[in-house]
């Protein structure tokens, strides 16, 4: 079903440029209209009418040769504005004497001192009219600029926040066909369960790559996969529990972000002790009752590890900051025989 288009905002549909032409040639017939003398108030309006929708012609053929001529692109060129405005100014001057002589007594005006006056004054008002359009015209390239800066930093974020789940997901399909492989030749059956969670974990991941976030239900089914997966490979030294706070499934959160976390504490935790190890899964809400709090425990210690390149949660810390805002944060602290590993992320409003 085809989704109907959301029409602009009023704003967006405004036409400004006639809007303001309207309203200044207006204003100035309203002003010549009171000080164009008070005898004959219906001749003095139709001559400042006539003045106004002169000039509201001559500005807007002055608009279409900036425009033609490239002028407006490049800032205020005194060098060939102030003759045009010279002519403009005349024809409106001739035009508005033109009215005067009709509408008045052919004797009403003598001889031409009353001329650079009136030269001045229109000179005046379309030197006004430039000076404010080409300030309109900075402004919009300004808000233009700004709103093409404000894209490109989101489409940047964007290519790095897909550069670097292109990065997590080989580094946690490998670590997976490695369980797959050594159980392969001790039971096919359960070799072919792992690959049937591992197709389940493609496919999350393959969908999951096209959002910024994914629902906490969809990430934990992931986790429940792998560590299946991984179970089937450590049997009884692998135990898992999970806390997960009810209503809290489908707050949003990074692909692959808690995978990682998890992934983390079955290699760094389980698969270096003999004896292998507890993990623990939580969600609940934070201290901050908008900020939600993601916690991954093993026991084990917190110590780099010789054969980690600490892609996964570097990159996840980058993709938290990335998709969540700079209030996300990633950190991991050692407590009790335990290595804590906590996200907190802000939930949208």
């Amino acid at each position: 079903m085809n989704t109907p288009l959301q029409r602009p905002p009023l704003l967006a549909r405004i036409n400004w440029y006639w809007t303001f032409q309207l309203a200044g040639w207006g204003a100035l017939t309203l002003f010549n209209s009171v000080y164009g003398g008070s005898t004959q108030l219906r001749i003095v309006v139709t001559i400042a009418g006539w003045g106004s929708l002169g000039g509201l012609l001559l500005s807007h053929l002055w608009h279409g040769v900036l425009q033609r001529r490239g002028w407006a692109a490049n800032g205020l060129r005194w060098t060939r504005i102030v003759p045009s405005l010279i002519v403009l100014a005349a024809i409106q001057t001739a035009s508005v004497a033109s009215a005067f002589h009709v509408m008045y007594p052919p004797h009403t005006l003598r001889g031409i001192a009353w001329l650079p006056g009136a030269l001045l004054f229109w000179f005046g008002v379309f030197l006004t009219w430039t000076v404010f359009y080409f300030t309109a015209l900075s402004l919009r390239r300004a808000s233009r600029f700004e709103a093409e800066a404000l894209r490109l930093e989101v489409l940047a974020k964007d290519a790095q926040l897909r550069a670097l789940q292109a990065q997590v997901n080989p580094h946690f399909f490998f670590n997976s066909l490695n369980s797959v492989r050594a159980l392969i030749f001790e039971d096919r059956e359960a070799a072919a369960h792992m690959i049937d969670q591992l197709a389940g974990l493609m496919r999350h991941a393959l969908q999951s790559s096209q959002h910024a976030t994914v629902p906490l239900a969809a990430e934990l089914d992931a986790v429940r996969a792998y560590l299946a997966i991984e179970q089937s490979r450590f049997e009884e030294r692998l135990r898992v529990s999970f806390d997960i706070l009810p209503g809290l499934e489908h707050a949003r959160v990074p692909p692959m972000a808690l995978q990682t976390l998890v992934e983390n504490a079955v290699k760094y935790g389980v698969e270096a002790s003999a004896e292998g190890g507890d993990i623990r899964i939580a969600a609940r809400r934070g201290a901050d009752t908008d900020m939600l709090r993601i916690e991954v425990a093993n026991t084990g210690e917190l110590r780099g590890a010789s054969g980690s390149t600490g892609i996964g949660l570097r990159n996840a810390r980058q993709r938290l900051q990335l998709a969540c805002g700079e209030r996300a944060s990633l950190e991991l602290r050692q407590q009790a025989g335990w290595v804590y590993a906590t996200i907190d992320l802000p939930e949208p409003a």
